[in-house]
């Protein structure tokens, strides 16, 4: 009887152990592989033209070159039964984004829409980024930078975008405590500044020329100025690209090929979105 429970014992341990290793063999097939060549923009579900890849690569490659922080664009067809942001976080972790001893890696990963589901990004930060750009900033990158982009399909407009605030916010050209405020302040609509003073002034030059009687009737909107409408018209506008005045960084295009990534970590942080 004895021999009998310990070969039970045994059979379970060893069906157990099975199943463990097959789901992490399974689970390793999931994630994609590290490119060859390396590559910062991997569009494995089309989202982009090539010379849209091109263009960000470049970009890309320049930063790495000239600050060591790694930022990679990954597109994919489907996460595989995954949560987004842990799907994220092992693609990061299997391609090993940024660098070993400072863990400055960035990875943006995009599933776009489907005819069964909607349209979801993630973007997660290393270790070393993390102070520079917390998890609430990557979530106001997405929210304003990157969503309102995609839902125009502007997928170029919404990563290139959001690439240039997070290179600006690595470099410490602007804080994450200032781009919150900013982003915030610009999102307010795309309805424009200027327009809402020209109504209001349209509103007292009409009340004016009443309070003057039947003799200045002529007072109104049709005599303004034609320097001060175009002005007033001009002085405000859409904030799209461009956040609360910050332009992000400037890109810059002409970089050596990309050398490869140098084994970041991440922390298990980032934030999510979808359209």
């Amino acid at each position: 009887m004895n021999n009998m429970k310990t070969k039970n014992s045994l059979l379970l341990t060893g069906a157990l152990l099975f199943s463990v290793l097959s789901g992490i063999c399974l689970s390793a097939q999931d994630i994609p592989e590290r490119p060859v060549p390396p590559r910062l923009v991997n569009d494995f579900a089309g989202m982009l033209s090539d010379w849209e890849v091109e263009t960000l690569e470049e970009k890309l490659v320049a930063f790495n070159d000239s600050t060591s922080n790694q930022i990679a664009i990954v597109t994919v067809s489907t996460l595989s039964g995954y949560d987004i942001l842990d799907y994220t976080q092992r693609l990061g972790e299997k391609w090993g984004i940024g660098q070993r001893q400072l863990n400055n890696g960035i990875l943006i990963l995009v599933k776009p829409k489907t005819a069964d589901s909607g349209g979801e990004i993630a973007i997660v930060q290393g270790y070393g980024l993390e102070g520079a750009i917390p998890d609430i900033t990557c979530a106001q990158i997405i929210d304003y930078e990157i969503v309102p982009a995609f839902r125009e399909t502007d997928y170029f407009g919404g990563l290139n975008a959001a690439t240039n605030t997070l290179m600006s916010l690595a470099r410490g050209e602007f804080s994450s405590d200032e781009y919150g405020r900013k982003a915030k302040k610009g999102s307010g609509g795309d309805f424009p500044v200027g327009m809402i003073i020209f109504i209001i002034f349209i509103i007292i030059i009409t009340m004016f020329g009443k309070s003057k009687g039947s003799n200045n009737r002529n007072i109104g909107s049709g005599n303004l100025p034609l320097w001060l409408l175009l002005s007033l018209l001009g002085s405000g506008g859409s904030h799209k690209g461009s956040w609360g005045g910050f332009s992000g960084g400037s890109g810059g295009r002409g970089g050596g090929g990309f050398g490869g990534f140098g084994g970041g970590s991440f922390g298990g942080g980032g934030a999510r979105g979808s359209w």
